[in-house]
């Protein structure tokens, strides 16, 4: 931390805000507001300009940049590990459940602006404003910036690799499983392709008896396909959240 960022920091009315994301982080926040947004949540969203302002696009973007990092970071760590091996991974490092775990470990629940109702009804909360915070991360420091952060302060410090290797929790499943009990139909749909080339993601909808429940953005239709089932199966089943 550098002479100037120590004496904006201590003097700026965010001096609380800066010096927490500094001892989670260990950098401090250049452009404020925009760190500042990414845990404003659309329940209290606030307009601008015609436009109603939430966390809702950065964590878009977090979302993107966290699948990216993660990619990268387990391509180099198993150079001799298939593609299924390295999606099914991934899933598990950036599942729904983990970052809001993650989320509430770090202390970023406690930024978190929304309405009380909110809290119980968006089980995703947690997890969505860490991928805004890093959402944030990226547009203020750059995506090298930001892999850092996410590898030596999130992968290195807060999960054991080698033990989420052996867990296993298959959503998609699960999800199956229950409509057949329910008798309910399950469809998973391709919605849309982003981006292009190794870039490509796919966004997937999960849909029951007709009625879209969720959506999943993966670089493979089978990673998106597992975030989409994951996130169906929470809203049905909130406790196993918890319990997971």
């Amino acid at each position: 931390m550098s002479i100037v960022s120590f004496i904006k920091a201590h003097f700026s009315a965010d001096k609380e805000f800066i010096l927490s994301i500094k001892n989670i982080f260990g950098f401090c926040p250049t452009n404020v507001s925009l760190y500042k947004l990414a845990f404003l949540h659309k329940s209290v969203a606030q307009e601008q300009n015609g436009h109603k302002l939430s966390n809702e696009r950065l964590e878009y973007l977090g979302d993107a940049v966290l699948s990216s990092i993660v990619a990268d970071y387990l391509f180099k760590k198993f150079p001799y590990k298939d593609e299924g091996f390295l999606t099914e991974m991934r899933s598990k490092l950036v599942s729904r459940d983990q970052l809001n775990k993650l989320s509430r470990k770090l202390g970023l629940n406690k930024f978190i602006q929304s309405n009380q109702d909110s809290k119980s009804f968006y089980r995703s909360m947690q997890g969505d404003a860490f991928e805004a915070f890093l959402g944030a991360l990226y547009i203020d420091r750059g995506y090298n910036f930001a892999k850092k952060i996410v590898v030596n302060r999130i992968i290195n410090v807060h999960f054991d690799i080698d033990q989420l290797e052996k867990t296993e929790v298959n959503f998609k499943s699960k999800l199956i499983e229950w409509a057949q009990k329910e008798r309910k139909t399950v469809e998973f749909n391709v919605v849309t392709e982003v981006g292009q080339g190794t870039g490509k993601q796919y966004l997937v909808e999960v849909k029951i008896d007709g009625e879209i429940y969720s959506t999943g953005q993966d670089f493979s239709i089978k990673g998106a396909e597992k975030i989409a089932a994951e996130k169906a199966y929470l809203s049905l089943h909130p406790e196993a959240g918890d319990e997971t």
